[in-house]
C-alpha cells in the first residue's frame, strides 16, 4: 500500500490507460480523482473505484476547467500529491497529415494533447508539497515521423524535462511513460486489425501492451521508490523503439 491516503488526480481516467492507472492507485490506498470530461465513463470508473474516489468533469484543455479541478479535490482531500496527465484526443482522431489538416482542429489537439498537460501541471502545484510527484503520458510516437500527434508527444517529452528543472527545488518530481501499441479501446477504433497484427511483429516481445502492463512503471515513477528519479521518460513498449 505504498500510496495509502495520498490524493492522487488522473485526467482522462474514464477508460483504457487511465482507467488502469485509476483502478492501480486505488488498489494501492490512494484516493483517486477520476478527471474525466466524459462525465458517464468518470462516473462509472469513480462508482467502480468506491469511496473516497471522486469524479471531476475537467477540460484539460481549458486552464480555467483545469484549475476548477485543482480547486475541487483540494476542497475535498485537503491537498494533491501525484498527477498523472493522461487525457489526449486519441479515440476518433483525425488521420490527417500536418500540411492538410484544418487548423481549427490542430489547435484545438495540441491544446489538449500537449498544453493540458501544463494547465494540468499549473492547476495542482499550489496544492503540492515536498514530495510531490507528476507522470505526464507520452508514447513511442515521439520517436517516428507520426504527425501532429507524434507532435505533440515529443513536445510532452521536452515539457517533462522542462518541468522537472524547474520544480526539482520545489521537492516535486516530474517524469514520463511512453507506452507502445497498447489493446485499448481506442486504440481498436482508430487502427485496423491487420494493422496490429504487422506492428506486434515488429516488436521484441510479440504481443499488443495491457494498460496493466503501463500501470506499474507509472506507479514506480509516482512512488518515493523513485525519489531520486526525474526528468526521465521511460518507454514501456515490448520494445517498440530502441534509444541508444
Amino acid at each position: 500500500m505504498r500510496f495509502a491516503e495520498k490524493v492522487a488526480i488522473v485526467t482522462g481516467a474514464g477508460q483504457g490507460i487511465g482507467a488502469g492507472y485509476a483502478r492501480a492507485l486505488a488498489a494501492e490506498g490512494a484516493r483517486v480523482v477520476v478527471a474525466e470530461i466524459d462525465e458517464e465513463r468518470g462516473e462509472r470508473v469513480a462508482k467502480e473505484l468506491g469511496p473516497p474516489a471522486m469524479f471531476v468533469r475537467v477540460d484539460v484543455g481549458d486552464p480555467d476547467s483545469a484549475a476548477a479541478m485543482a480547486a475541487r479535490t483540494a476542497e475535498e482531500f485537503g491537498r494533491i500529491d501525484y498527477l498523472i496527465n493522461n487525457a489526449a484526443i486519441f479515440q476518433g482522431m483525425r488521420r490527417d497529415g500536418l500540411t492538410t489538416v484544418d487548423l481549427d482542429y490542430l489547435e484545438r489537439f495540441l491544446r489538449v494533447n500537449l498544453m493540458g498537460a501544463l494547465y494540468c501541471t499549473r492547476a495542482v502545484i499550489p496544492h503540492m508539497g515536498e514530495g510531490a510527484a507528476i507522470v505526464n503520458q507520452s508514447s513511442t510516437a515521439a520517436w517516428m515521423a507520426s504527425g501532429y500527434y507524434g507532435l505533440a508527444k515529443a513536445g510532452l517529452n521536452h515539457l517533462t524535462a522542462s518541468l522537472a528543472a524547474e520544480l526539482g527545488p520545489r521537492g516535486i518530481r516530474v517524469n514520463g511513460v511512453a507506452p507502445g501499441p497498447t489493446d485499448t479501446e481506442a486504440t481498436r477504433d482508430i487502427m485496423p486489425e491487420e494493422y496490429r497484427n504487422a506492428m506486434v511483429q515488429g516488436l521484441a516481445i510479440k504481443r499488443m501492451g495491457t494498460p496493466a502492463d503501463i500501470a506499474g512503471t507509472a506507479l514506480f515513477l509516482l512512488s518515493d521508490e523513485a525519489s531520486w528519479l526525474t526528468g526521465q521518460v521511460v518507454s514501456v513498449d515490448g520494445g517498440h523503439v530502441v534509444r541508444l
